[in-house]
């Protein structure tokens, strides 16, 4: 039997500024209706797998779970306690497959990919289980249509007979542009689309032949976690302990056991915005237009409108990205650049590198309206029947007022309800809570007044979703 494990632990920084590390990419609508996540799981239907296994951090389990409860699929979460890359993920995971006496195939997939032709993409992996079950480890390769360097590259070696797979040659690391176009032209070598099928065991095997720290810190991190329900909260002070490396540095680059099938759909990583515009819709022109955009003489750009009017004129080959607190105004052939943004972001130690104007909590969601050196306003909304954290703020008081709902205020000793148009103060270094008991949302704004504002200020006494 398969089990779908899906890495969804990545942060996405080249499609900021609309993902960022709180919030990245597979969990945002960037192509369709449902999150990049979502699709990924929604497109393994025509296979009769088990449920999925979701790696991600503790940061976004609760993203997780809410989108998986949108499509009403349950599944097992483990919990890395920092990235660790993609080899000890996959390992916990063969760990876990093991410790539940099962050998399943453990079909690898990334959180985070465009796939077309589904029923082409589960045939593909049907056809392929014969030779995991040989104990091979199966990957995947991409057609490649041009000299892309921003994959890596698997070569193709003998054909396997009657199975229209390939040993694999080498592995080959993203190449430059002379390479993408040697690669390209020889026609033996195919993109890694970072997809895998192999028995737990032979993961594991490999991996203790080649890696064996990683191969003990995995299972010992596994075997000292703790289990919540679905949630696997892997250990710690054990995990911290292991390297960080890709599957592919770890085994694919080093085992005798691979094998390379040809997966011949529409894929894309979307690992880049130049990227994203190659797969979405576009008009005459060549343009793909995202939110309330007037374009005029425009030709091959991407421009994409969270919620401000863009008026786009005489513009060809550039990608406008427009969140609520950025604008990324890029060649499309520079794309691939945009984590400089996110470093420059980072070296001034502003939040935007990692946060969105609009931050996501397990109670609910919170905009920044307004702040300055001394101030912040943020319109809070808490969804129903939620409640934040019993906390305290060192350095800023709060002014709370109720625009729609019932708040159950808690502040200090006191307990009392705020309906709507009514107020409370909240004096620095009072214990205090918001409650939502009612089934509508609960809005409210709130005003922070103080000497230091950022989230960090916050020391949690209780609360129900186990965050420290």
């Amino acid at each position: 039997m398969i089990t779908p494990i899906i890495l969804a632990g990545g942060s996405g920084t080249r499609l900021w500024p609309i993902s960022r590390s709180s919030f990245p990419k597979q969990f945002q609508k960037l192509h369709g209706d449902n999150t990049l996540f979502q699709n990924t799981i929604l497109r393994l239907k025509g296979l009769e797998a088990n449920d999925p296994l979701i790696i991600c951090n503790g940061e976004h389990r609760f993203i997780v779970q809410k989108q998986l409860d949108d499509l009403e699929i349950t599944g097992e979460i483990i919990i890395e306690p920092e990235s660790k890359n993609t080899a000890p993920a996959v390992a916990l995971a063969a760990h876990f497959s093991i410790s539940k006496e099962n050998d399943d195939l453990l079909l690898i997939l990334a959180a985070d990919h465009s796939i077309k032709q589904e029923d082409k993409f589960n045939q593909i992996i049907k056809e392929s289980i014969s030779l995991a079950e040989d104990n091979k480890i199966i990957t995947y390769g991409i057609n490649p249509t041009y000299p892309n360097t921003g994959y890596g590259y698997i070569e193709l070696g003998n054909e396997i007979e009657g199975s229209g797979c390939f040993e694999v040659k080498q592995f080959k690391e993203k190449p430059n542009k002379i390479q993408a176009n040697d690669y390209l032209d020889s026609g033996n070598f195919m993109w890694n689309s970072g997809i895998f099928l192999s028995k737990s065991s032979v993961l594991l095997e490999e991996l203790n032949n080649y890696e064996s720290q990683i191969y003990n810190v995995t299972k010992d991190s596994l075997d000292n976690s703790r289990f919540e329900d679905n949630l696997i909260f892997i250990d710690k002070e054990t995990f911290s302990k292991c390297k960080n490396k890709s599957i592919d540095n770890a085994i694919m680059e080093k085992t005798n056991q691979s094998v390379v099938c040809l997966m011949e759909v529409d894929w894309s990583d979307l690992g880049s915005w130049n990227s994203l515009s190659e797969i979405d819709t576009k008009d005459s022109s060549g343009n793909t237009l995202i939110g309330e955009i007037d374009s005029n003489e425009n030709k091959n750009c991407y421009i994409r409108s969270e919620n401000r009017f863009i008026s786009a004129i005489g513009l060809e080959d550039l990608v406008i990205v427009d969140s609520k607190d950025a604008l990324l105004v890029a060649s499309k052939s520079k794309t691939e650049e945009v984590k400089r943004s996110v470093e420059y972001l980072k070296t001034k130690n502003k939040s935007e590198w990692s946060h969105h104007a609009t931050v996501y909590r397990p109670w609910g969601r919170f905009d920044s309206i307004e702040k300055g050196e001394t101030f912040q306003v943020k319109k809070i909304i808490v969804n129903p029947k939620e409640r934040l954290s019993l906390q305290k703020h060192n350095h800023r008081a709060e002014h709370w007022i109720v625009v729609s709902g019932v708040a159950k205020v808690t502040c200090e000793d006191e307990t009392f309800l705020l309906h709507k148009n009514e107020s409370t103060y909240i004096p620095k270094g009072s214990k205090h809570s918001l409650e939502n008991l009612e089934e509508e949302p609960l809005v409210l704004i709130e005003v922070q007044s103080g000497s230091y504002l950022r989230e960090d200020d916050i020391e949690r006494f209780e609360d129900k979703y186990g965050r420290d």
